[in-house]
C-alpha cells in the first residue's frame, strides 16, 4: 500500500479528469483532510478493509440501483447489506434492483466495487445515504479505480456529499 499526497501537477490538463481526479480536487478544494491509499485491486469490501488496515465497518459501500425509471447511488456500511424492500417502501418505489455491469459502465464508466459514496457533481445521479454509514468517526471507500482508496472524517464526507436523503434501509450485520 502507497499513501499518495493529492498533486495537480501530475493531472494532464487536455484530458478529461476520472472520477478520483474530481473526487481528489473536490476534496482539495473544500480544504478537508484525507488519505489517499493506492494499493491492490480490492474488489470486495473485505478485501478493502484488509489493505486499508480498517476496521470493514467503516467502509462506504456504493451501489447503484434502479428504482422504477430512475437509478441513484446507495450508501451503507460494508458490513451491512441493503434491505432492498425497505428502499423500495422509503422511495415509494414499485421496484428496485441493482445496475447490470454494462449500465454501470454507461451511468458510471466504472466497473462494480470502485464507485465512490458521491453522487452529483462527481457522478450523475441521486444520492441516498444509509444511516449506518454515519456510525463511525472515518468513513474509507474506493474512489472510482479498485486500486485507489481515500478515507476521511465521516462528517466532512457527509458536508461535501450532500445527500439528498438520509434513511434507514440495511439490515442489520
Amino acid at each position: 500500500m502507497v499513501v499518495v499526497a493529492y498533486d495537480p501537477v501530475m493531472e494532464d490538463p487536455g484530458s478529461d479528469p476520472t472520477v478520483t481526479d474530481r473526487i481528489i480536487a473536490m476534496l482539495s478544494g473544500a480544504g478537508v483532510p484525507f488519505r489517499r491509499l493506492v494499493h491492490e485491486p480490492t474488489p470486495t469490501s473485505e478485501d478493502s478493509a484488509r489493505v486499508r488496515e480498517e476496521p470493514i465497518e467503516i467502509g462506504g459501500k456504493a451501489l447503484v440501483c434502479k428504482a422504477n425509471d430512475r437509478f441513484l447511488v446507495v450508501v451503507l456500511s460494508a458490513v451491512r447489506r441493503l434491505d432492498s424492500k425497505r428502499l423500495r417502501r422509503e422511495l415509494n418505489a414499485r421496484s428496485i434492483r441493482f445496475a447490470t455491469r454494462e449500465e454501470l459502465m454507461d451511468l458510471t464508466g466504472l466497473v462494480p466495487g470502485s464507485v465512490p459514496p458521491f453522487g452529483r457533481p462527481v457522478l450523475d445521479l441521486e444520492l441516498i445515504v444509509d444511516r449506518s454509514t454515519l456510525a463511525n468517526e472515518r468513513i474509507a471507500f474506493n474512489a472510482g479505480a479498485l486500486t485507489e482508496s481515500i478515507i476521511m472524517a465521516t462528517g466532512d464526507w457527509l458536508d461535501i456529499a450532500a445527500p439528498d436523503r438520509v434513511v434507514d434501509v440495511a439490515e442489520s450485520p
